[in-house]
């Protein structure tokens, strides 16, 4: 069964380290083997973000049919006559998008405005840490 670091769950939940205590002292998420208490099982936090990061609402209520949406928050705008590249922290990944000038005028998207980022590809690559696949 595999288990990951306190710290570790907490950041995949984006939740602070001491609610992840919390959890596993309420029973909520299963500690790692005696030996190494500082550890929760990697299933179970997989369950729960599961059931509940899921429920979060669309801020901007929208409905689509994109299910790889990330909420975040504008970080920087670069704009030229025609194109514009803008910049998305969300959580801890930055996501960079070009659009046109147009459009980032019409959705007034500047730094400060909350966005979503909203990836819909027939082809995602999924890596794990030490090449094995």
């Amino acid at each position: 069964m595999p288990h990951l670091r306190i710290r570790e769950a907490a950041d995949f939940l984006g939740i602070s380290d001491d609610t992840v205590r919390r959890l596993v002292e309420a029973g909520t998420l299963p500690a790692g083997p005696r030996e190494s208490s500082a550890t929760v099982d990697a299933v179970a936090v997989a369950a729960y973000a599961r059931e509940h990061l899921r429920t979060l609402p669309d801020p901007l209520g929208r409905d689509t049919s994109a299910r790889n949406r990330l909420v975040g928050i504008v970080t920087a705008v670069t704009s030229d006559t025609v194109m514009s590249q803008v910049e998305l922290q969300c959580g801890p990944f930055r996501v960079v998008s070009l659009l046109s000038t147009e459009a980032v005028r019409e959705m007034g998207l500047e730094p400060g405005v909350v966005a979503v980022a909203v990836v819909k590809s027939t082809q995602v690559v999924i890596e794990t840490p030490g090449g094995k696949a």
